[in-house]
């Protein structure tokens, strides 16, 4: 059976999802995708980047990532509107339900993107291309945004089509297509290729897509160890990877936050990581989940960063147990620098059914404190997240939980 791919890309999903729903529900007469605009987090919070742009907001340079005020440095009259989250995943579930009509091999890649394995479906919609110009045009006329397809044998090829140019199209990588289509292209587009790798590859006087196909895979390795051999293979149009309808499991959560202000004292510091714990703990309990390794990561003032980690005696999923953990991580770490950003981060995810190891010195009882989670999730869930708060946040600067998308 042949193999046929689609990657879908949602055309500056944000700020599309945005102008989509200003115009529809708001009553809103400006197209923030006709505009020089852009969503932008919060600079009272700190939050302040560019999280999503719209096309004529490209003509001045503005980058996805970078500072606000350097995109307002590029362009005084810059529109900005603050993110919406809880908007943003509606969009994305009523978008992968479309696709999902068309092939039960869906793989969501990110909040805005997914590959299709059209393999076996293909035939019901006419050709390739019919079947992509359908999927395409569906989208935009039910849910009023535009995406991009990328039609090819593998994702690798069909991810790189998405990218030819946008908005609102549908390309084809053919592997007899790599030369014409992909080799011209400067060695930074090619997926896997960070600005820190394409500067290598610049240095070693590799330019173009096309000079890193014909380059000795090799002295790639040599130079680059293994990310040499596979983006080698890239530049060839070589990915064996599948399309996976089911996601991989988590090994590793995580969750950090930008706070408003430099907290300069270990109790406000505490408190932070208490409001990251609570977060954290409910969504490895709700995942059915323990961890068994926890760190910290700590931005300063400057941006300079530091972590640490630690291997517990026994998985975890209480919200106690990884604060304490990490308050000891913090304590180690911390060098009375004035912080900026702090973040709570776990590996080695399982099954949350394991024998915790006695110990005749700690007198915790990790029974009570889990059915004291347990409750909490419930209340939480029925009445929302404020319904229960730990009495220490009351009339404090610090979200008691932190960190994460604000749904």
């Amino acid at each position: 059976m042949e193999k046929i791919i689609f990657h879908i890309d949602v055309n500056s999903a944000f700020l599309s999802w945005e102008a989509v729903y200003r115009l529809a529900h708001c009553g809103e007469q400006l197209d923030l995708r006709e505009a020089v605009s852009a969503v932008g987090g919060d600079t009272s919070l700190r939050h302040g980047i560019i999280l999503a742009k719209s096309i004529p907001a490209k003509k001045y340079g503005i980058r996805t990532g970078e500072a606000i005020w350097q995109a307002k440095e590029k362009c005084p009259g810059l529109i900005l509107v603050p993110p919406n989250y809880g908007l943003y995943e509606r969009c994305s579930a009523a978008f992968m339900d479309i696709l999902r009509e068309y092939s039960d091999v869906v793989e969501q890649y990110s909040i805005d993107e997914a590959f299709i394995d059209m393999s076996a479906s293909c035939h019901l919609f006419g050709t390739k291309e019919e079947a992509a110009r359908q999927i395409r045009e569906r989208i935009r006329e039910e849910l009023g945004f535009t995406v991009n397809i990328g039609i090819s044998s593998n994702k690798l090829l069909a991810k790189m089509a998405s990218d030819f140019r946008k908005p609102d199209r549908v390309h084809t990588l053919y592997p007899d297509e790599i030369q014409r289509k992909m080799w011209p292209l400067p060695v930074s587009e090619l997926f896997f290729v960070g600005r820190a790798t394409a500067k290598k590859l610049f240095s070693m006087g590799i330019r173009t897509i096309g000079e890193l196909a014909v380059a000795d895979p090799a002295w790639l390795k040599e130079i680059l160890k293994k990310q040499g051999e596979v983006i080698w293979a890239f530049a060839n149009g070589i990915d064996l990877s599948p399309v996976s309808a089911i996601p991989a499991a988590n090994k590793g959560y995580g969750n950090s936050t930008t706070i408003p202000f430099d907290v300069e004292d270990v109790p406000m510091a505490k408190k932070v990581l208490l409001a990251l714990s609570e977060t954290l703990g409910e969504r490895l309990r709700a995942d059915k989940v323990s961890v068994s390794v926890v760190a910290v990561g700590i931005r300063y003032a400057d941006l300079s960063y530091i972590s640490h980690q630690k291997k517990l005696e026994n998985p975890t999923n209480l919200t106690l147990e990884l604060y304490r953990t990490a308050c000891l991580l913090f304590e180690q770490l911390w060098d009375n620098r004035p912080i900026r950003h702090l973040g709570v981060h776990t590996n080695g995810a399982g099954g949350e059914n394991f024998c915790r190891q006695m110990d005749l010195f700690d007198t915790t009882d990790y029974g009570k404190l889990a059915k004291i989670d347990r409750t909490v999730d419930c209340i939480r869930g029925q009445y929302g997240k404020d319904a229960v708060l730990r009495a220490g946040f009351l009339k404090q600067p610090v979200d008691h939980m932190c960190g994460g998308y604000p749904l």
